[in-house]
């Protein structure tokens, strides 16, 4: 059975930074496309970041690009995804998810497994 769980969320003010992490059980995040998603209230999820299993190929929201990265920490079957600069129209849940495909992909169908999602408000 697999298993996403994110952490690292929380109320920051503009301007911080925060990580948010993704653990995975019952499969290798290192050979699976792996996507960051958010949605804010009322919205739709959208991916903010995505990365093909080599993590050679990496792709960015553009209102993320330049402030958000999306790394992999084999060892430990967990996807990150830094965040600087936040800003509050950042504010929404976020959920790490995983495709059994190699690359990476934009939309939230293309995606086989979720995590329960996270928290990060960010406050003017």
């Amino acid at each position: 059975q697999v298993h996403l769980v994110e952490s690292g969320g929380g109320l920051v003010q503009a301007g911080d930074s925060l990580r948010l992490s993704c653990t995975a059980s019952g499969l290798t995040v290192s050979t699976h496309g792996m996507g960051w998603f958010r949605q804010a209230p009322g919205r739709q999820r959208v991916v903010v970041a995505a990365m093909s299993w080599g993590g050679d190929t990496t792709y960015y929201a553009d209102s993320v690009k330049g402030r958000f990265t999306i790394s992999r920490d084999n060892a430990k079957n967990t996807v990150y995804l830094q965040m600087h600069g936040l800003k509050p129209e950042d504010t929404a849940t976020y959920y790490c998810a995983l495709r059994t495909g190699t690359g990476y992909r934009l939309t939230t169908d293309e995606y086989n497994y979720w995590g329960q999602g996270i928290q990060v408000t960010v406050s003017s």
